[in-house]
């Protein structure tokens, strides 16, 4: 066992805009938009791929299906067999995402035949003018929502809010959510899930034609009274330790995800589970068994199970597990 890092998985969007290759360096064909870069995924919409050392080129569910325990540790094997549970992803956003929901795991296994989709954003950069649809708006009820959506009278219907740099956005399953304005580029934690229900599209055109709406399904799963849940980085909880200071952002049965920000010297102790590094500012290496690899910013490094690794530099980055 060793720490793995994966070959992005690049996805084209019309909402995107070319931030990978102009933030991080990453190279992107001319005259294309990316919304997406899959870091760590075992969606067959896109696996992810070793990108180095003995295991190199072989998909994430391949490693998966060979390594068991010994990969996700002994608990989460026993809860979700060789089906990876998270979805890690870089998002760029720089035209409208369209006003959409998704399902619980109820819903979704039933329907869809895939876990549902808990997600969180961590706001890596956002312009000032950002604006989010976070939840419905003060009084909106399931009946409001069937006629005026059918009507296409969507004005007052959604709760809007700002963001800013650093927030943290925990998106459960039946919150409503879109970008309205300005341009974001984040990090996003989910439920291994590709199932969106599109509610509106801003009646955009692609290959000429309106991407196809999704609002029966979306009534059936919509949580009409859930409030939008975002901290902002002044607000949140952090604690110093010997090279680091940690700054827990969400726990729960899918995920936890805290930031670390790593001065120095930071020794991230062995654990039955894996854990997922996603490096959101400044550089460094990571090392185990005397070897060390290099970490920079907008990358994505994989722990598997009972992994002790020593991550050196002045770096931030969010880690992720169950």
């Amino acid at each position: 066992m060793y720490p793995l890092k994966f070959e992005k998985v690049l996805k084209e969007k019309i909402w995107g805009g070319r931030e990978f290759e102009a933030v991080w360096g990453i190279p992107l064909p001319e005259g294309k938009t990316f919304g997406e870069s899959w870091e760590v995924s075992a969606h067959l919409n896109g696996p992810s791929i070793v990108s180095e050392g003995p295991w190199a080129g072989q998909a994430l569910p391949q490693v998966l299906r060979r390594e068991g325990a010994r990969f996700l540790g002994r608990v989460n094997f026993q809860k979700f067999g060789t089906t990876f549970p998270l979805l890690i992803k870089y998002l760029d956003i720089h035209d409208k995402l369209s006003i959409q929901v998704h399902p619980d795991n109820a819903y979704a296994l039933e329907h869809e035949g895939e876990f549902g989709k808990s997600e969180c954003w961590y706001i890596l950069k956002a312009s000032p003018d950002a604006r989010l649809i976070l939840g419905m708006a003060a009084g909106v009820t399931r009946e409001d929502f069937a006629w005026r959506s059918k009507q296409g009278r969507w004005e007052g219907l959604f709760n809007e809010v700002k963001v800013t740099t650093g927030d943290f956005i925990h998106i459960v399953p039946g919150t409503v959510h879109a970008t309205l304005s300005g341009s974001v580029l984040l990090c996003e934690i989910q439920q291994n899930s590709d199932t969106t229900y599109r509610i509106y599209d801003f009646d955009r055109l692609e290959n000429g034609v309106k991407r196809p709406l999704h609002l029966d399904n979306a009534l059936e799963v919509i949580r009409f009274a859930e409030q939008p849940r975002v901290t902002h980085a002044a607000s949140r909880t952090r604690q110093a330790y010997d090279g680091a200071v940690v700054e827990p952002l969400v726990a729960d049965e899918h995920y936890t995800i805290d930031r670390l920000d790593i001065n120095g010297t930071w020794k991230e102790p062995a654990e039955d589970r894996f854990k997922v590094l996603s490096i959101v500012e400044g550089g460094g290496a990571v090392v185990h068994a005397g070897k060390a690899w290099l970490l920079n910013e907008g990358e994505t490094w994989f722990l598997p199970a009972n992994l002790e690794v020593v991550l050196q530099g002045e770096l931030s980055l969010l880690r992720s597990t169950v």
